[in-house]
């Protein structure tokens, strides 16, 4: 699969938008995002092409089962990552932002790691 960075940025968002309200459509990706139509409908397009979503008669988006499994690890590691950093002292505004960066780039091997850690103390730190 070559879903890279903005890909999976697409992704997790569609499938925020979709757990808040049905249906998700180009114009409320780009709102969420801040990005131009242009741009929205490109990356919906290249989304498509790979059978990560699919676009309705309507324009409503939908993630596939590959999709949806995509957005969620993306989304677990944003919210994980965000957690963790923010439990270390750091503001959630930079800590968010942060773990936006780090979740696209971070091994597989080291997320399992840093999760098993953060599952192993959460208790101390509750």
């Amino acid at each position: 699969m070559s879903v890279r960075e903005s890909g999976e940025m697409y992704l997790e968002t569609i499938l925020i938008l979709s757990e808040r309200s049905s249906p998700v459509r180009s114009v409320d990706v780009g709102e969420y995002m801040g990005y131009s139509k242009p741009s929205v409908s490109r990356a919906v397009g290249l989304l498509k092409k790979e059978g990560m979503i699919n676009i309705d008669g309507s324009g409503h988006i939908t993630l596939t089962e590959q999709g949806r499994d995509r957005a969620k690890s993306i989304y677990e590691r944003h919210t994980l990552l965000s957690r963790l950093l923010m439990n270390l002292g750091v503001d959630e505004e930079t800590a968010t932002e942060d773990a936006c960066r780090i979740e696209h780039y971070i091994s597989d091997t080291t997320f399992d790691a840093i999760k098993r850690h953060v599952q192993e103390h959460s208790r101390e730190v509750e």
